[in-house]
């Protein structure tokens, strides 16, 4: 089939109401583990690779897998750059082939941030790439914020109208209480800012920081408009235990073959769940 742009797929899910799966990929085994679990699934997917991993794995390499993915497996593949603040990257990205991009400018001012999203809109929109950006602050979990600057980082639903319109974007990542990485207690999500902002906006919504959250918190959000949702720690987590637990029963293993496989198979069963939850199981 080859590498597609979001666009369509998350407009589908919009006008259908459920969320496609997004997943941080690092290497070939991560991959893997994602494009097959969404095959046996007959599920759409959304390969993500953040500017560290590009410069880990390679623009090239990474493509390069994407696309023999997409091309080997009839379901849709979409390669989106993750969380992306330097323009010139991003311009290589959609060069090399890239279907996806999103453009991180929730740290700068309103102004500049639709400033620098419109920026990305211009150069990517006649290539045929979708953009995704972000208004609000996503915290990470290690942050201790209290009540007042808590509400402040959030997306604003009056903004988030305005922000869409002005830059054209085809999908908005919202912050309304998820994080990066784990949670040191229960997260607390605001649904009613999110009604809130669903009714004032048009396009995809995206919940970031999807990891580690309570399945019923991710399926209510869905159920109230979010059309994406990013999947990163949970994936490396369950690799990563799989392959410690295999060469402490066998010590004397090198052959990576055999300890990358239990780790597939693990990052592949968490990802078959995030799909199903996510609701985009038999829309391919």
């Amino acid at each position: 089939m080859g590498l597609i742009s979001s666009k369509d797929l998350l407009e589908n899910a919009k006008e259908t109401n459920y969320a496609v799966a997004a997943f941080n990929i690092h290497n070939l085994e991560t991959l893997k583990a994602v494009v097959e679990a969404a095959s046996e699934l007959k599920s759409p997917v959304i390969l993500q690779t953040t500017p560290g991993t590009v410069k880990y794995a390679g623009l090239s390499y990474l493509h390069a897998m994407a696309d023999v993915a997409s091309k080997e497996n009839d379901i849709p593949v979409v390669l989106h750059l993750d969380h992306a603040e330097d323009y010139d990257l991003i311009v290589r990205c959609i060069d090399s082939g890239y279907t996806s991009v999103m453009i991180d400018g929730s740290k700068l001012p309103f102004d500049e941030n639709v400033a620098a999203v419109r920026k990305v809109v211009e150069y990517a929109h006649p290539r045929g790439v979708q953009v995704e950006a972000e208004l609000g602050r996503l915290v990470g979990a290690e942050d201790d914020l209290n009540v007042s600057e808590y509400e402040s980082s959030l997306t604003n639903p009056d903004l988030a109208a305005e922000f869409a319109e002005k830059t054209g974007i085809d999908s908005l990542a919202v912050a309304i209480g998820t994080a990066h990485g784990l949670y040191k207690g229960t997260p607390r999500l605001d649904y009613d800012r999110l009604k809130e902002i669903k009714k004032r906006v048009s396009i995809p919504l995206v919940l970031h920081g999807a990891s580690d959250v309570p399945d019923d918190m991710i399926a209510k959000a869905v159920e109230y408009g979010i059309n994406k949702i990013n999947i990163a720690t949970d994936i490396k987590i369950a690799f990563v235990k799989a392959m410690k637990k295999y060469l402490e029963e066998h010590p004397e293993e090198s052959d990576p073959r055999k300890y990358f496989t239990p780790a597939i198979e693990a990052a592949k069963e968490v990802a078959k769940h995030k799909i199903s939850l996510a609701g985009c199981k038999n829309r391919a």
